[in-house]
């Protein structure tokens, strides 16, 4: 068998690696709130998790649990500096899934200029998801021109 350059599962896009204090429950969490499907997990003593990866409809990320000088769970160091990004079917579907499972809503659903209904959500080990379902097809110009009139008021 002979191995490609790149996975088709990372092909045109940058994968998020976050960093979890509580990685498993972190795995659990994501399954009941946002329906993530479990690819895989490496455990390491004491029931770390090393690496995994789950894919949340059908967008791959990779997590493990926080060690080291180099990455910090947002938990620990007070705030996240990445919004995660994830298309889906039904946005309003989904915040109440994730909602009833212990998501912190911080902005409910809404229509917005880009042409997608979206809502942001922190789960409990302190990441911020954006979910999106995407309403319309706009040209660049359409999405500035709509800017404009959204952020000059």
């Amino acid at each position: 068998m002979t191995a490609t350059a790149i996975p088709e599962t990372y092909r045109n896009a940058v994968v998020a690696h976050i960093m979890i204090d509580g990685a498993a429950g972190a795995i659990d969490f994501y399954a009941r709130a946002f329906g993530a499907e479990e690819l895989f997990r490496i455990e390491g003593p004491g029931g770390r998790i090393v690496h995994a990866e789950v894919k949340i409809h059908g967008s791959a990320i990779m997590l493990g649990d926080a060690e080291g000088p180099l990455f910090g769970a947002p938990t620990t160091v007070g705030s996240t500096t990445v919004g995660l990004h994830v298309f889906v079917d039904d946005v309003d579907a989904l915040v109440e899934r994730a909602t009833v499972a212990g998501a912190e809503l911080l902005q409910a659903p809404a229509d917005q200029f880009h042409g997608d209904r979206t809502a942001i959500l922190r789960d409990p080990y302190g990441h911020v998801w954006v979910f999106l379902t995407h309403l319309e097809d706009l040209t660049l110009e359409e999405v500035a021109r709509r800017a404009e009139e959204r952020f000059s008021a």
